[in-house]
């Protein structure tokens, strides 16, 4: 089995806003794009244009249709899941932070990248790894047999396993790219974060409680993915903020009474032709 490092003091992962993310897909596909040819790729497809396209996808994204808990206020609750893009697994039962009226939320998933992961312990030969420099989760596929031990005891299903490579497959956070000094500074940045057009997704060092995104957890409450399994996951989610519905808005004033009188002719006439 696979020992874990000393706990990292730096910590990179992704914080996920619930609110602005739109289900468009772009992250998984760019994420896609860039790891096929990279480093950890190829990510292999099975029949992709058949009736039941299959592959491996490090990132994807589910919809939820969240009911309102009726009570005007938002708490945390559970709600079945399901899945609007190709998926091998779902995550149901999830935590949730529940609207007072029904709403759809976009959730994206991927691997958490946890300070303690299950699926690093249970390896038999080392291939999962998790890095002492940066908190990164990775696999060596010239170690990874393709037992799929990690794969069972990952409870997010953020593994992947390639029947035709024989290995498994996860997110890396593009460490290929986030540490590639070709790139210009702006550009090393995973490639979903890059690609979001919302801009639902920020990454970051959320062990430095001074960074951009430790800030934006603390300001919106981000929070961890079944943190009582005890995996203490380094990826946050923001919740989606509340919708206002036809009994919390805001009536609109009444229209004040319009004096014609004090009217120019032509605005009569266009009064007139307007009330027509």
């Amino acid at each position: 089995m696979t020992s874990l490092p000393p706990r990292a003091r730096r910590k990179l992962g992704l914080v996920i806003d619930l609110d602005t993310c739109v289900g468009c897909h772009a992250c998984a596909v760019a994420c896609k794009e860039w790891n096929d040819g990279g480093a950890f790729g190829p990510l292999p497809d099975a029949d992709p244009y058949g009736a039941e396209p299959n592959g491996v996808w490090f990132n994807r994204v589910h919809s939820y249709e969240v009911a309102g808990m009726g009570n005007g206020e938002w708490g945390i609750g559970r709600s079945q899941a399901q899945s609007t893009a190709p998926c091998s697994s779902t995550i149901s039962d999830s935590p949730f932070p529940i609207p007072a009226s029904p709403q759809t939320v976009h959730f994206p998933r991927s691997c958490l990248h946890c300070e303690t992961p299950a699926c690093v312990t249970v390896c038999p030969t080392g291939a999962s790894y998790k890095r002492a420099e940066d908190g990164i989760v990775l696999v060596d596929e010239d170690k990874c047999i393709g037992c799929q031990l990690c794969a069972w005891a990952c409870p997010y299903g953020a593994r992947e396993f390639s029947a035709r490579r024989g290995v498994m497959q996860k997110c890396t956070l593009c460490v290929d790219r986030i540490y590639n000094e070709t790139l210009d500074e702006a550009d090393r940045q995973p490639a979903c974060v890059m690609a979001c057009p919302t801009r639902a997704r920020h990454f970051g060092d959320l062990g430095d409680a001074d960074s951009d995104v430790s800030k934006l957890v603390a300001e919106r409450d981000g929070y961890a993915l079944m943190p009582e399994l005890g995996y203490a996951p380094v990826n946050r989610y923001l919740p989606p903020r509340p919708r206002r519905d036809g009994t919390t808005a805001a009536k609109a004033p009444a229209a004040e009474p319009i004096d014609t009188v004090q009217m120019s002719p032509l605005l009569r006439w266009v009064d007139r032709v307007l009330s027509r």
